[in-house]
């Protein structure tokens, strides 16, 4: 059976918030799905996903970054890069968009990156992306495809911006408080994870209390991220944190452990009595569930300590 997890702060906020919807809300989040730089081939193993994606016909895909990889000095011309994207299209924007399935991106680091010298990066992922913007119920879009937000069965949806280590950059954390003051629970979904989930990833974190605290007063209450390449399912003070797996190259170890994170996707589904579960399919053929006892009861650092999220009853 698959694993299931509730936390009690989404059984009693949410509960509240979205009663009354007539069905489940499915989600898929995929992560870190490149190779090396410059890179135009994608695994078979990514071909299986989406094509298990597909089958399981979620209401939305999320990715949490990291779809192509730039961010090389010497920089990628522009035609390096454009055919990294064309690839990626190929491999997962067009056949979940042949599904009619909604797919929302944020960027990662070797998609968009902030730090200087990878301007151009950054301009060909929006113009990447521009075209092909979801059709989904946004309440925030000026800036797709980095920060944005959307809502979808009274369940607030927002991308951050976060390729660079440290606080968020510009008035995100503003724009966020804004988003949670009607009252619906939020999800959040960046590259960068707040907290530390791998070994030798350990400062390649946003690391902002204040974030944390935005979380909180704002109703927050789950946040995906990428970058770390490992899954676990954490939970710090009433907000869920997902690290997801990657798909792609590089699979690391979580804090802790030995062995490297399993190639998998997450799936998230928010049920209409208000709780979520998470399960996570792992390949090559994405059909099994991690058995979620063979993760660490915590994940322990000088910046947090995230307790396994089916432990918190």
């Amino acid at each position: 059976m698959t694993p299931k997890f509730r936390a009690l702060f989404a059984s009693v906020i949410l509960t509240s918030l979205i009663a009354g919807r007539a069905a489940a809300l499915d989600v898929i989040v995929i992560s870190d799905l490149n190779g090396s730089y410059g890179s135009t081939d994608y695994s078979a193993r990514i071909g299986a996903a989406i094509e298990r994606i597909v089958e399981i016909e979620p209401d939305l895909v999320i990715s949490t970054g990291d779809m192509v990889a730039g961010q090389r000095t010497p920089n990628l011309s522009d035609k390096q890069v454009r055919e990294m994207w064309k690839s990626f299209h190929k491999a997962v924007s067009d056949p979940l968009k042949s599904a009619g399935i909604p797919f929302a991106v944020t960027p990662g680091n070797h998609d968009a990156s902030a730090y200087g010298g990878f301007e151009r990066e950054r301009k060909i992922y929006a113009q990447e992306w521009l075209p092909r913007k979801p059709e989904l119920d946004f309440l925030v879009s000026d800036d797709y495809p980095f920060f944005y937000a959307f809502e979808m069965q009274g369940i607030t949806f927002a991308s951050l911006d976060a390729t660079t280590l440290g606080p968020l950059s510009g008035n995100q954390m503003g724009r966020l408080q804004a988003l949670g003051a009607n009252g619906d629970p939020v999800v959040t979904f960046s590259h960068l994870p707040l907290w530390p989930f791998a070994i030798q990833r350990e400062r390649e974190i946003i690391g902002d209390p204040t974030l944390e605290k935005v979380y909180i007063d704002s109703g927050v209450v789950l946040h995906l991220s990428g970058h770390h390449h490992v899954f676990y399912p954490g939970w710090k003070d009433g907000v869920a944190y997902v690290s997801q797996a990657c798909l792609g190259g590089g699979a690391r170890r979580l804090i802790g452990t030995a062995d490297r994170s399993p190639h998998s996707f997450t799936h998230i589904t928010f049920e209409p009595n208000g709780e979520f579960d998470i399960a996570v399919y792992r390949g090559p053929d994405f059909e099994r569930s991690t058995d979620f006892r063979s993760l660490p009861k915590e994940i322990r650092s000088p910046s947090a300590v995230l307790k396994r999220f089916d432990l918190v009853k």
